[in-house]
């Protein structure tokens, strides 16, 4: 048996909350006998270790019968556990209650009690309109057609059999509806990862053509809240990918004030905070720095009322604290960012392989520049290391292409010189085999080769100047610019030609960018 199975059980009972470790042990006491039972015994026993030892639980239970088929065992307990769970969470979940609701009727059904079996089908047909639950609504029709064809035919009339075909072709036309959207947003989700914003006119052509469906949609014609802002969640990335940012900040303030609307429950809580966290990252590049406070301010508002499960937790921890790093780089405030540089370690060990891959990539990449802002190179390269050696991210995303080159400045900066030459083989390798040398990272990586083999201190100078003129040239292209996104590579060259720190340098830049706008 594979560890991972074997430790299942290990695993369910580590990532339980206080309360609802008490909330098993409250249902669970129920069924003791004098007091405890095997199971809580058991829990408590797993529960106190940190990591997983089955022989110490052997010799804690010695003797006890439920060893004899302990893997029995704790598949009943496993399953005891996700039950007090599903009971747990049974009030938080339209789901549960709808699903509880059509078993419910799956039992008066068998029991020949038709009127009552009736009666919950159109509760439950209730709360699914209401809340666009459109798959659950087909399985609602299906036991409705099964109750009236219960007392045969002749009783089952015209109006009653139009009735329900009339309501499932209404869901079926919002099933594909909402599917259309899903496919085409899971499409450029999947590119944009990949690719990141638009390099090119191709770049801007491909993205349009995945989209090009979603454009002839008439939002007033579209049914449920969930499409409309599945709709809105497309158009906002989409317009993001081609660098269209006010257009793609308007379409996430269209899902926001979804959010504030009536219909604000029908939304789950993931994805408020996916829009909020891109709504004031857009914000911020647009330089509407009140509206991003005040979106940012939102955000954390939902920290006590909604943070019940550690996806969310998780979800909300890295996309704050991604926020808040953004906030102090694009400020220059560096050692302000190293200090939440602790909370990130400190939730990196906490959660573990729990965080997404990407997420804890552009958590890292942030780290680097922080750790590099205030002259911190070896830290920044252990930053870099942790994206570049972790094997479940795909090689293809956006942000390993920004790593490599963040790491050949760094090693710049550590005068790795036996290093280096290796690694911009490596890295010209992956630029290439990807069709990624755009003008940025030519421009980039030739200055890495030259800086290479300058002996001479006054050439090096010359080579900055050189990459300070050719990327402040290149700045001016969007495609190009958007290189700069990930790291300051003009801003870097620029302080070393002034002999300027790189975290005065960019204050100073912050503070006209301020006082201009005032």
């Amino acid at each position: 048996m594979s560890s991972k199975v074997n430790e299942a059980l290990f695993e369910l009972i580590n990532s339980m909350t206080k309360s609802e470790k008490r909330y098993f042990k409250l249902l669970s006491s129920r069924h003791a006998i004098g007091g405890e039972n095997n199971y809580t015994l058991l829990f408590d026993k797993i529960d106190e270790q940190k990591v997983y030892n089955e022989e110490k639980i052997f010799k804690k239970f010695k003797g006890e019968a439920f060893l004899n088929r302990f893997s029995i065992t704790k598949k009943r307990l496993y399953d005891h556990i996700l039950a007090a769970l599903d009971s747990y969470y049974m009030t938080n979940s339209i789901n549960a209650q709808l699903y509880k609701k059509l078993h419910s009727a799956d039992i008066l059904y068998d029991k020949s009690l038709y009127d009552q079996c009736h009666r919950i089908l159109r509760s439950a047909e209730k709360v699914a309109l209401k809340n666009d639950k459109h798959e659950i609504l087909m399985l609602i029709s299906s036991k409705q057609k099964m109750l009236l064809e219960t007392n045969g035919y002749l009783k089952i009339t015209h109006d009653s059999i139009d009735e329900i075909y009339e309501k499932d072709r209404d869901n079926i036309a919002r099933l594909k509806q909402f599917s259309k959207l899903w496919s085409v947003k899971s499409k450029l989700f999947t590119q944009l990862s990949k690719q990141g914003k638009s390099r090119s006119k191709k770049d801007v052509d491909l993205y349009r053509s995945i989209c090009d469906d979603v454009f002839t949609i008439n939002v007033n014609e579209i049914y449920s809240i969930e499409t409309k802002y599945l709709y809105y969640h497309i158009k906002s990335a989409y317009f993001y990918s081609i660098d269209d940012l006010e257009n793609s900040l308007s379409n996430l303030n269209k899902n926001l004030a979804l959010f504030k609307s009536d219909f604000n429950t029908q939304i789950e809580s993931n994805k408020q905070v996916s829009v909020y966290t891109n709504a004031i990252h857009v914000a911020d590049k647009l330089g509407y720095y009140k509206e991003s406070y005040r979106h940012l301010f939102q955000l954390k508002k939902m920290i006590p009322s909604t943070a019940v499960n550690e996806d969310l937790a998780i979800k909300l921890f890295s996309s704050i604290t991604s926020i808040e790093l953004n906030i102090c780089l694009r400020k220059g405030e560096f050692e302000n960012a190293e200090k939440v540089g602790r909370t990130i370690q400190e939730k990196l060990i906490e959660f573990d392989d729990k965080i997404v891959p990407i997420r804890k990539a552009y958590l890292c990449f942030k780290m680097a520049v922080a750790s590099m802002g205030v002259g911190k190179f070896s830290d920044a390269h252990s930053w870099i290391n942790r994206i570049l050696n972790d094997n479940r991210l795909d090689k293809k995303e956006d942000i390993i292409a920004y790593t490599h080159l963040l790491d050949l400045l760094i090693q710049i900066e550590l005068k790795s010189d036996k290093l280096l030459p290796y690694s911009l083989k490596n890295t010209l390798r992956f630029f290439k085999t990807r069709n990624r040398m755009y003008g940025f990272e030519t421009i980039f990586l030739q200055f890495v080769g030259e800086f290479i083999k300058c002996e001479d201190p006054f050439e090096v100078e010359n080579l900055w100047d050189d990459l300070h003129v050719n990327l402040t040239r290149i700045a001016t292209n969007s495609y190009e610019s958007i290189a700069l996104d990930y790291f300051d590579f003009t801003a870097w060259a620029e302080a070393k030609l002034k002999r300027k720190t790189f975290e005065n340098l960019i204050r100073e830049r912050y503070h006209q960018k301020i006082k201009a706008a005032s």
